[in-house]
């Protein structure tokens, strides 16, 4: 059976996009009858060269949810298939999606692949690497997933309040299945590599959590149950920032007692926290001191961003 796809890429224009264009446009099997790539750079740098056969559009920096509406509502096909500019498909990625995508009941909106991100065999992984291996459990991750075009037009796509590649993916789904379609894993397989990261990147990441307001919003307080998604720690992170708030005020009104009191019940949090990143991890001295300093960052910036993302929603 032939299967009608288009392939959109919102890139960023990374070093890996050129890998993937590669497998897209000369991999093995039935080509794709449109490839997309949404340059989604603030500033476009001159420079970049894409290869014969692809088409550009570009959306100015406002995010991943933004650049794939813009790419999919630019296709004509009836599946479009997402990638995002990171992940390494192998070299039959075309012929392995149409297996997937062939003969899929009409009830069936979506094909998700299953991803595999590769962990270092001589040594415990990073927090960072770890957090990246909860790809391979995830559900419906646009790093590669393929949709109807006719079922993203009647859901109306994806929700551009959803400012970077966090949620927007799961938040979809979710109103794709509340519209009484149903999503599948298929049998493609595609690498999803560990990037590069600085020392606070777990700190950075404590921005979804302003997504996560925008997800109770929209999608009531059980949604994190209806995703497959663990438990919040939001509720351990305001009372260490509350711990670490009241030592400080306590201690400025000259009330030392119950200063110290909240003190101790701050160390006592923030040790444990960091203890439970720390210990499956490789325990080198340069990843002891990142959890330990990150550990101590990471509750105050997780109560800021679920502010302001609860702020934003409400006004």
């Amino acid at each position: 059976m032939t299967v009608d796809y288009t392939v959109v890429i919102p890139t960023t224009c990374r070093e890996s996009l050129t890998a993937v264009l590669e497998t897209v446009l000369n991999g093995d099997g039935p080509a794709p009858s449109a490839v997309i790539v949404v340059d989604d750079r603030r500033d476009p740098v001159a420079g970049v060269i894409f290869p014969p056969g692809v088409r550009v559009l570009r959306t100015g920096g406002r995010g991943p949810a933004a650049a794939r509406n813009a790419g999919w509502r630019a296709a004509n096909t009836e599946w479009v298939a997402f990638l995002d500019d990171d992940v390494l498909p192998p070299s039959d990625w075309p012929v392995a999606l149409t297996k997937d995508l062939a003969g899929v009941p009409p009830d069936v909106a979506a094909s998700q692949a299953r991803i595999t991100v590769p962990l270092p065999s001589e040594r415990r992984p990073t927090d960072w690497e770890r957090n990246t291996a909860g790809l391979m459990v995830g559900t419906w991750i646009t790093a590669d997933m393929a949709y109807r075009r006719a079922v993203l037009h009647q859901v109306g796509g994806f929700d551009e309040r959803f400012p970077r590649a966090y949620r927007e993916d799961v938040e979809l789904a979710l109103r794709v299945l509340d519209a009484g379609h149903k999503i599948v894993t298929g049998q493609r397989e595609t690498t999803h590599p560990v990037r590069p990261a600085g020392f606070f990147v777990s700190v950075r990441a404590q921005r979804g959590n302003a997504d996560d307001a925008l997800m109770r919003r929209l999608h009531g307080r059980g949604w994190r149950k209806a995703v497959g998604g663990h438990p919040s720690r939001m509720h351990w992170h305001l009372l260490t920032t509350a711990a670490a708030a009241g030592a400080v005020l306590f201690g400025l009104s000259r009330r030392r007692a119950v200063a110290i009191l909240a003190g101790v019940l701050w160390a006592g949090l923030t040790a444990h926290f960091a203890g439970q990143r720390i210990a499956p991890g490789p325990r080198t001295p340069g990843e002891i001191a990142r959890m330990l300093v990150t550990s101590v960052a990471i509750p105050p910036a997780a109560c800021w961003h679920r502010l302001r993302g609860e702020l934003r929603v409400r006004l």
